[in-house]
């Protein structure tokens, strides 16, 4: 788990990550969206690329921008995104508080809750798990 904080941990990798998710792909887009200052956001996006989880393109409009693009390394990060997301706006917001909603394009209906489950099926519990060092 360490060396994932390592990676995204940072407060704002993780919103860049969400931004790239939801199809942000431009360096001034990131910035407006997330109202960071420049030499934050080229740092953030310089680590997520030398980690693997963006690249970078050229911009699909032929201009000379350049484009972030999730790696297949990166899109492996949508469930644990997904899950932050889901927590925060279970745990974070008052009833009636507007917030947004993650939905499933397919049936207009909200994404499932994230939940570990066992081998059946059955939401596994954190008492019911143990981590166990491999050699």
């Amino acid at each position: 788990m360490a060396r994932a904080v390592d990676v995204i941990g940072d407060r704002w990798c993780l919103l860049i990550l969400r931004d790239a998710f939801d199809g942000v792909c431009r360096f001034r887009d990131f910035q407006r969206d997330l109202g960071m200052a420049r030499n934050i956001l080229t740092d953030r996006l310089r680590r997520l690329v030398d980690a693997g989880v963006l690249d970078t393109r050229p911009a699909s409009d032929g201009t000379a921008y350049q484009e972030y693009v999730l790696t297949a390394k990166g899109e492996s990060l949508f469930p644990v995104v997904v899950a932050l997301r889901q927590w925060g706006e279970h745990h974070l917001f008052a009833r009636g508080e507007r917030h947004s909603l993650l939905i499933d394009k397919n049936t207009g209906k909200p994404v499932p809750f994230m939940t570990p489950r066992d081998e059946d099926g059955h939401m596994l519990p954190p008492d019911q798990s143990e981590v166990r060092k491999l050699t």
